[in-house]
């Protein structure tokens, strides 16, 4: 049976443009519109359960998007929300809101005809129904077979990690990786953290340009401890919280006086990923860290993996991997749960608790 999708967007052009798309894909249809927030909540009160997925605008007269979320929590509605939007600066700031307001995903709106007519926007969309529709394939990707098959011939080859006792005083690290449903799951862990964490913090958080900054603004406003998209050249302090840029790769390089600086530069992405996380675990195998607390949170595929187990074979690590009931998509955590890297499956309300345990305070 297809899959349901109701479009809601103030513009007749969007809205015909998103349904020729999901109609187009034999496994959706859409049949009903809304052109603003407040026709859909009526609609949604009626038969919220008739529709699979929700793309919705952000910007709409008489109830906006933001509103609509807000409502749709109120009520206690349950609707899978994906924020289809520009990439302004103004919008990648309600596009976090939105995402923390439990949005499932976002796709940036094209900027032109030419856009509208490739495929980059419509397979992005078709993409990300699938993942919030659960109608993408359930098979393993070659690429995640190849990388569970070589943490499986390494492992033997790895020595047991002597754990650090407790009271022994440690120069320590936390490093995050995360995709779909990141935002929301970093927004219940990085605000309760305290400020004075006995460790910096590396995030990578699979998102455009432009979308990182505002999601590191957003995180700021919200946590004691300092959040910041990384840039260039930043010397690493405890206490603070370095999120990747988004369409830049982050890595971390040890100084001659033994500290630590960013290295963030633009080049090819890998296996289409900009920021990658495997880059960032990779670059720490060459750090001086007496333990590296890894968090691999709910997202599709599995970056993270290759390089915790590139880290596994040098680095006392401890690697936390988010739970299937509380990640949006269970993918990332669990290929590295899967590879045999992870020292505890937690729900994401637990991790935050882990890392406060794992890393301690000054």
């Amino acid at each position: 049976m297809k899959k349901n999708i109701l479009i809601i967007d103030d513009s007749a052009l969007m809205r015909r443009v998103l349904s020729d798309i999901v109609n187009s894909d034999e496994r959706f249809k859409s049949t009903e519109f809304a052109s603003n927030g407040l026709e859909a909540l009526e609609l949604l009160k009626r038969k919220a359960e008739e529709f699979d997925a929700i793309l919705l605008d952000i910007n709409m007269p008489k109830m906006n998007g933001l509103e609509l979320l807000e409502e749709l929590r109120k009520f206690k509605i349950k609707a899978t929300v994906i924020i289809v939007s520009t990439i302004a600066k103004e919008d990648a700031k309600e596009t976090i809101r939105a995402l923390e307001l439990g949005a499932f995903d976002f796709v940036t709106k094209p900027k032109s005809y030419y856009e509208v007519s490739s495929n980059q926007f419509s397979n992005r969309l078709l993409s990300c129904l699938a993942q919030a529709t659960k109608s993408e394939q359930r098979e393993i990707s070659e690429s995640i077979r190849n990388i569970l098959e070589i943490v499986r011939q390494t492992k033997e080859m790895v020595q047991k990690k002597k754990p650090i006792p407790k009271k022994q005083s440690s120069n320590k690290l936390v490093a995050i990786a995360s995709s779909t449903g990141g935002p929301k799951a970093l927004h219940s862990i990085i605000p309760k953290l305290p400020e004075n964490l006995d460790a910096p913090i590396l995030i990578v958080q699979h998102m455009p340009i432009g979308f990182t900054k505002s999601l590191a603004d957003r995180l700021n406003e919200l946590s004691p401890l300092e959040v910041k998209e990384a840039e260039d050249n930043d010397i690493l302090k405890k206490g603070t919280v370095y999120i990747a840029k988004g369409g830049h790769q982050m890595r971390l390089m040890e100084q001659e006086d033994g500290s630590y600086r960013l290295s963030v530069t633009k080049e090819p992405a890998r296996r289409g990923l900009l920021p990658c996380a495997d880059i960032l675990y990779e670059s720490l195998v060459d750090t001086d860290f007496s333990q590296i607390i890894c968090v691999v949170l709910t997202g599709m595929g599995g970056d993270g993996t290759a390089g915790i187990s590139q880290l596994n074979k040098s680095k006392n690590i401890y690697v936390i991997a988010q739970d299937e009931a509380t990640s949006i998509v269970y993918g990332m955590p669990k290929v590295v749960k899967d590879a045999g890297l992870v020292d505890e499956v937690l729900a994401l309300d637990n991790i935050f608790d882990a890392i406060i345990r794992n890393v301690g305070v000054y």
